[in-house]
């Protein structure tokens, strides 16, 4: 492509006709062989030579540009026939010729490194902090819940500092910082002469820390001296000085200047003292070995050496240095916040999206209750969970989070069982076969079959072993006959139900085929089962459980985002369902005064048992299970997870139940059994009366008085009668 680049050479003009391939310089004989008919023996004496140039003696000079123009000839029809890749191509060239295409090789080199740094290193970024500013998140009510990120805070301003809080820096860091150009030769024969430091510039470190990973190696090394002297020919000294302050690291999660002397001494940069300047600056070379809050002697021999630089570059005199007293830390902490951990874990990354770079703090409200919290994390330490985990998430119909418990102890496991571990959701999962069953067509009163399975490959067994010829959908499910469920499955088709379940939210893997998937096999998220039945209860869906409160719909937003919904009247078929599984069915524990709507949910074995449903404005799941996966014994849904359930909604709704006191340590008495199960419902009659024991409660009697439930509870408080009264 090179060759395209020279100019065409001129061609000389030759006669027509002439021959090239050979020249002779003269023609000896002159005129006399002109014509063959005049050649005779008589040659005379007095013919004259004629040479072919026309003259009687040699043109010598127009002989040799000949040879010129036969020689440049020849070579270029040879380089024509040469390739770029062959070094002969190359070693013909002329001197000016290589000068002027390395000239322009190195222009264009120097544009595109130029934009390459434009693309790569801004010189915006230089600005921003090393790491993400810390965040606040606040309870709908204005509690702090917890903070997390570095600690950082508004950019210093050099012309406000005292002189020797910049000179604590340039004495020990950079002492030749105002007369190299980013780059300090003498500073890297120091350090590769003596082994101390690394030689780099505080230009090279804003380069490193603003723009490059932490990695170790000759190619980051070339890109930091590169960057460096970018930030050099762009920005001033102060300036690059001013932005490596109000960035680097002092340790304890603390970046910048101003954020660490308010950490460190509660003062500002502007008001830092001698001493109080130099430990900051010291700090700096090893952040975490140094941190004076936490290796104060480490930190105050550090100083020591930066009073050494200082004396050594001419800023404090050696009496000065001694005079300098050891600064008294005054740390104040900024980290100690009510508890919610769970929950801000899942929250933080929602937020992390809304955050700008910055140096100052930023502080979000959530949608947490501090007071749902609270009653949440209560009836979670006063349940008898034994060595079993626990999860409660409560919602809003539209998808606010607002209480969040994803263990037993967050300090233990910060695991959360709510939105990390996946569970098989048991009875639960009914709903979207009954709901499937609905939209169909079908309503409550009609029957199918609940005789057992006797035939196929897959055989479920109803868990109370009871069976019948049939059984109404609405009694199935308060029931939650396993038989019906497979049976139902079956005749409405695994599209049907799996798309329902889609249609309210579930995005967990949903296996087509598979029978079992009808009683809850199929593995899901507590977070995500319990937005499904918020979207039942609000009758909108799917909805998206969220941290943050949604800002309030556009009229494009309500034109574009449709939501599904169902008929009022399947809506109103599927609640009287929800209704009756409380009242009337397996989640008679979670009964309340007002209207209730739920489902319980066990899966194979009792690995697995949860209580979902929805009172009032909130929708509420509980979970419990073993972490390895091991049975829970005797445990079932609707069993301690409705009455977890049913404490938490009590005490949310206003009704406060008396508070049990919690068991006192007696090395002298007997082991409490803290691990042994729950007893089942033991029936007692035709009736549906039942009666139940069970640790921390003592005997419960559940029955109906003239169509009313009551229960008869006895335990440490006494003898008393509940009667809630359902509405219908």
């Amino acid at each position: 492509m090179l060759r395209f680049w020279r100019p065409a050479e001129p061609r000389s003009e030759e006669p027509a006709g002439r021959d090239h391939r050979y020249y002779s310089l003269q023609e000896p004989y002159g005129s006399a062989f002109d014509d063959e008919d005049d050649y005779d023996d008589d040659f005379d004496d007095h013919d004259e030579v004629v040479y072919r140039s026309g003259t009687p003696s040699p043109d010598h000079e127009a002989w040799d540009s000949r040879l010129d123009q036969i020689d440049h000839q020849a070579a270029t029809e040879d380089r024509q026939r040469q390739r770029w890749w062959q070094p002969r191509y190359w070693k013909q060239r002329r001197k000016r010729w290589w000068a002027v295409r390395i000239l322009a090789a190195i222009i264009a080199l120097l544009i595109l490194m130029v934009a390459w740094l434009a693309v790569t290193a801004p010189l915006s970024k230089s600005l921003e902090p090393i790491a993400p500013p810390q965040i606040t998140l606040l309870a709908a009510d204005g509690t702090p819940i917890a903070r997390n990120g570095a600690i950082t805070d508004e950019p210093i301003e050099l012309e406000e500092l005292p002189d020797h809080v910049a000179q604590s820096f340039l004495a020990i860091e950079d002492r030749r910082f105002y007369t190299h150009w980013g780059v300090d030769p003498r500073g890297i024969a120091r350090a590769m002469w003596t082994g101390v430091g690394g030689g780099s510039t505080i230009t090279q470190q804003l380069a490193k820390n603003s723009f490059l990973t932490p990695e170790r190696s000759l190619s980051r090394k070339a890109r930091e001296m590169l960057i460096a002297f970018w930030l050099e020919t762009w920005l001033t000294k102060e300036e690059i000085l001013e932005r490596y302050l109000s960035n680097v690291y002092f340790g304890d999660n603390v970046y910048g200047l101003r954020a660490a002397s308010l950490h460190y001494f509660y003062r500002k940069p502007e008001n830092l003292k001698p001493e109080q300047a130099a430990m900051l600056a010291g700090l700096v070379q090893a952040p975490s070995r140094f941190a004076p809050t936490r290796h104060y002697d480490r930190a105050e021999k550090r100083m020591q050496l930066v009073l050494k630089s200082m004396v050594a570059a001419g800023y404090l005199t050696q009496e000065q240095a001694d005079a300098m007293p050891k600064p008294v830390i005054d740390a104040r902490a900024k980290n100690d916040l009510p508890t919610g951990t769970y929950f801000a874990d899942w929250a933080l990354p929602e937020v992390r999206k809304l955050s700008d770079a910055g140096y100052a703090s930023q502080t979000y409200t959530t949608t947490l209750d501090s007071r749902l919290q609270g009653i949440a994390r209560d009836v979670i330490a006063r349940a008898p969970l034994g060595k079993a985990q626990v999860a409660l998430v409560a919602m809003r119909p539209d998808g606010e989070v607002v209480a969040m418990v994803g263990g037993k102890d967050y300090s233990e496991s910060p695991f959360n069982r709510v939105t990390q571990a996946k569970r098989q959701p048991g009875s639960t999962f009914k709903l979207f076969v009954y709901l499937a069953a609905l939209e169909a067509g079908m309503e409550p009163d009609d029957e199918i079959d609940n005789t057992e399975i006797v035939t196929g490959s897959y055989r479920p067994k109803n868990s109370n072993g009871r069976y019948s010829q049939s059984i109404t959908l609405e009694d199935a499910f308060a029931q939650s006959s396993n038989v019906a469920a497979v049976r139902l499955f079956n005749q409405l088709g695994d599209e049907a139900v799996i798309k329902t379940a889609r249609d309210l939210g579930i995005t967990s893997p949903l296996p087509a085929g598979d029978p079992s998937l009808a009683l809850g096999t199929s593995t899901v998220t507590l977070l995500e089962l319990t937005a499904a039945y918020a979207g039942v209860a609000a009758n909108s869906f799917p909805v998206t459980p969220r941290a943050l409160a949604a800002e309030e719909p556009g009229w494009f937003d309500w034109l574009w985002n449709w939501s599904g919904s169902m008929y009022n009247s399947d809506h109103d078929d599927l609640q009287q369902m929800l209704r009756r599984a409380v009242n009337n069915g397996t989640g008679r524990a979670a009964m309340l005064s007002g209207p209730n709507y739920g489902k319980t949910g066990t899966s194979q074995d009792n690995r697995d048992a949860l209580f979902v449903g929805y009172a009032g404005d909130l929708v509420v799941g509980v979970w419990i299970g073993n972490d390895d996966n091991s049975p829970l014994a005797g445990i079932s849904g609707g069993g301690l997870p409705a009455r977890i359930w049913r404490d938490f909604m009590r005490q949310a709704q206003g009704a406060t139940a008396k508070p049990r006191p919690a068991p006192q340590a007696n090395p002298s008495g007997p082991v409490q059994p803290l691990d042994v199960p729950d007893l089942e419902d033991v029936p007692i009659g035709d009736d549906g009366t039942t009666i139940s024991v069970r640790d921390g409660e003592g005997a419960t009697i559940s029955t109906e008085i003239g169509g009313a439930p009551v229960d008869i509870r006895l335990d440490q408080d006494g003898l008393r009668v509940e009667t809630p009264e359902p509405e219908n």
